[in-house]
């Protein structure tokens, strides 16, 4: 059984950071690539980031580009998310996310196992 759980989520001052973690198991970690997603209340859920299988290769959304890094540790199985120069903007239920395929999907559709959030809520 694929588990995914996301922690590191929290109330933060606007111009503050957090770090997510998201925890693997019951998949072979470094044959999925990994992404983040976040949804606010009302909104559609919106990619943040992935990374590919080995870590070598990155995309980040325009919205959270030099402000947030995904990186992973195959080792530990976790995929993380270092978010800095938070905003109120940057409201929203986290999710990590896990794909087979190759591609670096941006989409929902691309993903094929999902976490159960955490909540990230930023203060101005």
């Amino acid at each position: 059984q694929v588990q995914l759980v996301e922690s590191g989520g929290g109330l933060v001052q606007a111009g503050g950071s957090l770090r997510l973690s998201c925890a693997a198991s019951g998949l072979t970690f470094s044959s999925y690539g990994m992404g983040w997603f976040r949804q606010a209340p009302g909104k559609d859920r919106d990619f943040v980031a992935v990374i590919s299988r080995g870590g070598g290769t990155t995309v980040h959304a325009d919205s959270v580009k030099g402000r947030f890094t995904i990186s992973r540790d195959n080792t530990k199985n976790t995929v993380y998310l270092q978010m800095n120069s938070l905003n109120p903007e940057d409201t929203a239920v986290y999710y990590c996310a896990a794909a087979r395929s190759k591609l670096l999907g941006r989409r929902v559709r691309d993903y094929d196992y999902w976490g159960q959030g955490t909540q990230v809520t930023v203060s101005s």
